[in-house]
């Protein structure tokens, strides 16, 4: 007869060992990692900076940190939203140019360069944002609604953009814009500029719309997988389109703060630009693939590249090294991305 005796009370019993990280466990952690990556390492630049050079840590350079940024943090913003759908919008660099000058043309008299419109100061405000709206559903309908290659269109639209720039402001800097203009860079609260308090706070709510609301997982979804995203329910062509809208008036009220910090609108505003953008978003965890990333890892990729910059200028580097440093950033970021994800990059 079989024994059936229930273990006594005294017998001890195994506690199961936890089972191993699975592979997507594994794979989270590592994206964990490589967007948190960059805060040891801006802790460090910030120190190194403080010890090299003795202006580096005081209010007013931390300050001038922040505000230089804040254009650079708008258009990021902008990029790191339409790279999470899986796309490329390389025609922001020209938004931040055009779309300022467009409302500055309306605005000022023809003894100004201006149209002779002479636009109210806030219609002419309006008439920016709109303008990056406007880029940007146009990228949208090429890209999303007639099935067209983003990174030709957009990079098509950058040129376009370019020469009609120079040509509607003859290749001369527009100036007299009334205060309104510059106020975001001009204006502080806390002794901080309210272009670096619009910056926190446009990062902060599309930090807060990717994580819990379901616009934010549709880009996800979308961006993983557009067929599977449309197989679920997402309007992908909807909501597609309507991220390269917001990208562009983005890029646009970046162009507002960068003519506000600069004091002036000239004919290769954001010329280059794009490059920077590509490299603050791609260190900051941005997959080039699609469907991954945080705003908080776009944003230290800002600061950092800010902090980077900052450093360079006080030692007197001249600014071509500082285009080379960025691109051996961005090369070291896509190494770091390949050995992060494990996947092959197309």
């Amino acid at each position: 007869m079989a024994d059936t005796k229930a273990p006594s009370a005294s017998t001890p019993t195994r506690t199961p060992r936890p089972a191993p990280p699975t592979g997507a466990a594994k794979s989270v952690l590592l994206r964990r990692a490589r967007e948190l990556a960059l805060v040891p390492a801006l802790l460090l630049l910030v120190v190194l900076g403080a010890i090299v050079n003795d202006t580096f840590f005081t209010e007013d350079n931390l300050i001038s940190i922040l505000g230089a940024s804040a254009a650079l943090a708008m258009v990021v913003l902008a990029e790191s939203l339409v790279l999470i759908t899986g796309k490329f919008d390389l025609s922001l660099e020209s938004v931040v140019g055009i779309a300022p000058a467009f409302g500055a043309l309306l605005l000022l008299p023809v003894a100004q360069s201006g149209f002779g419109t002479e636009f109210p100061v806030a219609l002419a405000l309006v008439a920016i944002l709109v303008a990056g709206g406007v880029i940007g559903a146009f990228n949208g309908i090429l890209v999303v609604t007639f099935k067209l290659n983003a990174f030709i269109v957009t990079l098509a639209m950058l040129i376009v953009l370019r020469g009609l720039l120079v040509g509607a402001t003859k290749g001369k800097t527009l100036f007299g814009m009334p205060d309104a203009f510059f106020s975001l860079a001009t204006t502080t609260f806390l002794h901080i500029p309210m272009s670096v308090w619009l910056a926190a706070v446009s990062f902060a709510v599309a930090g807060l719309i990717l994580k819990y609301h379901r616009v934010g997982r549709a880009l996800y979804a979308i961006g993983g997988n557009a067929d599977a995203a449309r197989a679920a329910g997402i309007r992908v062509e909807r909501v597609m389109l309507g991220v390269f809208v917001v990208a562009g008036v983005l890029a646009a009220v970046g162009g507002i703060i960068q003519t506000g910090y600069v004091g002036a609108i000239s004919a290769n505003q954001g010329n280059n630009m794009i490059f920077t953008v590509f490299a603050a978003a791609v260190i900051g965890g941005i997959s080039l693939d699609g469907g991954k990333g945080t705003m908080f890892g776009a944003l230290t990729g800002v600061l950092l590249l800010g902090v980077v910059q900052n450093l360079l200028t006080l030692a007197q580097v001249p600014s071509f090294w500082i285009q080379a440093i960025y691109g051996g950033i961005i090369l070291l970021a896509l190494m770091i991305a390949r050995v992060t994800t494990g996947r092959a990059q197309d």
